[in-house]
């Protein structure tokens, strides 16, 4: 078992109205196009921020794109991402990574991370993460017996399909532009073959939930992880990694006591089926690019400038 208090989290409401914290929006938050509180177009804007980081849009046009006024807009994004489009914008660039990379010394970054972590506000975001590695039994029976009750979630940070058995999480995924999430239900069919799969948001409205700015830390989120015993060390080091922090390959491979296997590392972090809840995308390349990731660069610099951000505050 796998037990961590994991920076990863701050989520957001599934497909649900947002609590209106600040007294009533304007009208025009009956549109259709707000049906879901207004978190696809908040998740469009982030993702447009991350991907035209080096000439980021205005919050005019980010408004006009919206079909929102300015002001409305503004008000929107802040409340489903915690913080302004400027202030984002400003940590979606290629240097904050690397100011982040400068934050530790050599390859133990990971190392400063965590001091950071432990003793600075990113324990405000914590949320207590239990991973359970399945038995040897589950790994050869390959989900006989089991149900899987999946979902898809909407967040500001992207439309996430989830799916839970019946002792945790095993499967997180960001499904992109489309919200299709075909693919990966083909995908976790494969992981499971004998499983059975029932739509069923329930199982997994708290883990979707912790993409909520509005959030503290919580938990604790159990997770069910089908992994070999060298990636499931992987996972439990990204599980250290503190909200708004990085780590590299190589500095995960020192933390485990194998500096020799910065690849072998590369390849577990790339095996995890489970985002931002074992935080796979604080893992980035010495350099500070950011690549390498199954749910695509965009989404990528998305997590980290929202955590960057979130943490630094307005």
């Amino acid at each position: 078992m796998l037990t961590a208090t994991c920076p990863a989290f701050t989520p957001l409401r599934p497909l649900t109205a947002m609590d209106d914290q600040t007294g009533p929006l304007p009208d025009d938050t009956r549109d259709p196009v707000l049906a879901d509180g207004g978190a696809r177009l908040v998740a469009r804007a982030l993702h447009r921020l991350a991907r035209d980081w080096q000439e980021p849009p205005s919050l005019e046009d980010l408004a006009a794109e919206a079909g929102l006024t300015h002001w409305h807009f503004q008000r929107l994004f802040k409340r489903w991402a915690g913080i302004s489009p400027k202030r984002f914008a400003q940590f979606a660039t290629l240097g904050h990574a690397r100011a982040l990379l400068r934050g530790g010394a050599g390859n133990d970054l990971l190392g400063a991370s965590l001091d950071l972590g432990l003793s600075g506000p990113s324990r405000l975001h914590d949320l207590f993460v239990v991973a359970e590695g399945v038995t040897p039994g589950e790994y050869k029976g390959a989900g006989q017996g089991l149900t899987i009750r999946w979902a898809l979630h909407r967040t500001a940070l992207g439309t996430a399909l989830l799916a839970a058995t019946d002792r945790g999480v095993c499967w997180f995924g960001f499904t992109g532009e489309g919200d299709d999430p075909a693919e990966q239900l083909a995908e976790l069919a494969r992981d499971w073959p004998h499983a059975t799969l029932v739509k069923d948001p329930a199982p997994t409205l708290a883990a979707a939930a912790s993409l909520d700015p509005a959030a503290q830390g919580r938990g604790p989120v159990t997770l069910h992880l089908k992994g070999t015993n060298f990636q499931m060390r992987v996972w439990r080091a990204l599980l250290d990694i503190p909200f708004g922090g990085v780590a590299t390959y190589a500095g995960i491979a020192d933390r485990i006591g194998q500096p020799r296997a910065a690849r072998a590392v590369g390849n577990a972090v790339g095996a995890n089926k489970v985002a931002w809840l074992i935080p796979c995308h604080r893992v980035i390349r010495g350099t500070g690019v950011l690549d390498n990731y199954r749910w695509g660069p965009v989404q990528k610099r998305t997590l980290l400038a929202w955590e960057g951000a979130r943490l630094a505050g307005e």
